[in-house]
């Protein structure tokens, strides 16, 4: 079920509303609201993946049985860490069974001449966001950053909660704990989460798909198919529709978050305005981010054990190889991680320093941009070759469709959108007259406008997959 979906928006989200605050208020109980929403999370997981299901129930459980455990041994650490591990273990085991044993066995294969057989298996939705959950909560525990839960059915409101239980944020168990347990819904958390929702569907159905439709068509051409001012396009586009897709996924979930009176982290952080590649990544994905900066580059080491380095380049090469089991994804991960190392080698040279900012940002941007090629393509000698149309290396042969086809006023003007929205310019304009009830109002009607618009796309729009459900 799409967050976008005529039967979300209609059916679902309104009785799942009304159930939770009618059934809720009537029985002043707010152990009875978690039953509900982690019933109607179960509902919405398995709308889409109903044989993925006792998947998610397995890691529920065993997540819930390691943190007793964890808990159980707090005064023998060696037992703690042990359990620990081989919670850890087991979560990566699940992840790689259903994600990486394919790729796996296609390398090896390929390299070894081996004959193992494909087990073919389908990638269960979500998996990759609620295994690192799952982890986030052992771990938590483990460290006493976070209190265990007996409740085995409040482990799984965390690990299932439908709003970030298939492509995001990230929730680690410490920063929701307490929610669970004890929350407060008002009616400034219910405005502002639909002020979100609205924004994020916005920017998905409206901007996104509406982008994503070209960028499908530039990159579906042939390598020989496609002239270098269009492959430039093609890039551009998609830096921009996978921006406005993500972040339109996150504004969603922390909207529907606020509805039930939890508050998420936030996830985008106007990424494409950073100087640097190390700033993009802390405006990009910030749950992703600073997961593994918690659970993973701080326990090898980080900046303390003179390995830092190695270190990012480890945590970059598994964020790469978070993303999809393909070496387009893996490489994308290094080509981050590279020149983020660089950047720590020169970020204090006085000729660095002295580089205007605009420069920065451009140099910035350009980078990523080559590297969303590597993640677009359907495989790495796809983006290889794409690239390589992009520098004139190769050439097309027979151009299907010229530059100038794709690049009309109804393109422009969306382009122009993309831009402007990609920045910060309109909201701290509002943040700016936050107390002028003139520009509240008009903040206000801008939103309802959004809305309808927003509805209309959807009835009339075939396009709606999101990016990162594939992850």
């Amino acid at each position: 079920m799409l967050f976008d979906s005529q039967i979300f928006i209609f059916i679902f989200l309104p009785l799942t509303l009304l159930i939770y605050y009618i059934l809720g208020s009537v029985l002043h109980s707010k152990v009875f609201k978690n039953y509900i929403i982690l019933f109607t999370s179960i509902i919405f997981y398995a709308w889409g993946g109903l044989k993925y299901l006792p998947l998610l129930g397995i890691s529920i459980l065993l997540n819930y049985m390691f943190g007793l455990f964890i808990d159980k041994f707090k005064n023998n650490e060696k037992l703690r860490k042990i359990t620990l591990l081989i919670g850890i273990i087991i979560n990566l085991i699940l992840l790689f069974y259903y994600k990486y044993y394919d790729f796996v066995i296609g390398n090896s294969n390929r390299i070894f001449h081996t004959n193992f057989q494909y087990r073919e298996i389908m990638l269960p939705i979500g998996i990759s966001f609620f295994t690192f959950q799952g982890m986030s909560y052992i771990i938590d525990i483990y460290k006493n950053d976070a209190k265990v839960n007996k409740n085995i059915f409040f482990v799984a409101l965390y690990i299932s909660f439908f709003p970030q239980l298939i492509a995001g944020p990230i929730v680690k168990y410490k920063d929701i704990d307490n929610q669970i347990r004890n929350r407060i819904e008002s009616i400034e958390k219910f405005s502002y989460g639909i002020e979100r929702f609205v924004i994020g569907l916005s920017k998905k159905v409206i901007i996104a798909d509406t982008l994503g439709g070209v960028t499908d068509v530039i990159f579906s051409l042939s390598s020989n198919a496609v002239d270098q001012p269009t492959a430039w396009l093609g890039a551009i586009l998609y830096t921009f529709q996978i921006y406005f897709d993500f972040s339109g996924y996150s504004d969603m979930a922390i909207g529907l978050g606020y509805l039930f009176g939890f508050k998420f982290m936030e996830n985008f952080n106007y990424p494409y305005i950073s100087k640097s590649i190390t700033e993009f990544w802390r405006r990009w994905h910030i749950s992703l981010s600073t997961w593994f900066k918690e659970y993973l580059y701080i326990p090898l080491g980080g900046n303390r054990k003179g390995n830092t380095y190695l270190n990012l380049f480890i945590v970059f090469l598994i964020t790469g190889l978070w993303h999809g089991a393909s070496w387009n994804f893996i490489i994308w991960g290094v080509w981050h991680g590279i020149f983020i190392i660089v950047e720590k080698i020169i970020n204090k040279k006085n000729w660095y320093i002295k580089i205007p900012s605009f420069i920065k940002t451009i140099v910035t941007m350009l980078i990523v941009i080559l590297g969303w090629v590597l993640f677009r393509a359907d495989g790495l000698i796809d983006g290889i070759n794409y690239l390589s149309i992009m520098f004139g290396i190769n050439k097309a042969t027979k151009v299907t469709y010229e530059f100038s086809y794709f690049l009309n006023k109804k393109l422009v003007f969306w382009f122009t959108i993309s831009f402007i929205f990609s920045t910060p310019v309109v909201m701290n304009t509002f943040k700016l007259y936050e107390n002028n009830k003139i520009v509240q109002g008009l903040k206000t009607i801008l939103i309802e406008v959004l809305l309808i618009l927003s509805i209309i796309f959807i009835v009339n729009s075939t396009y709606n997959p999101f990016i990162y459900f594939q992850f």
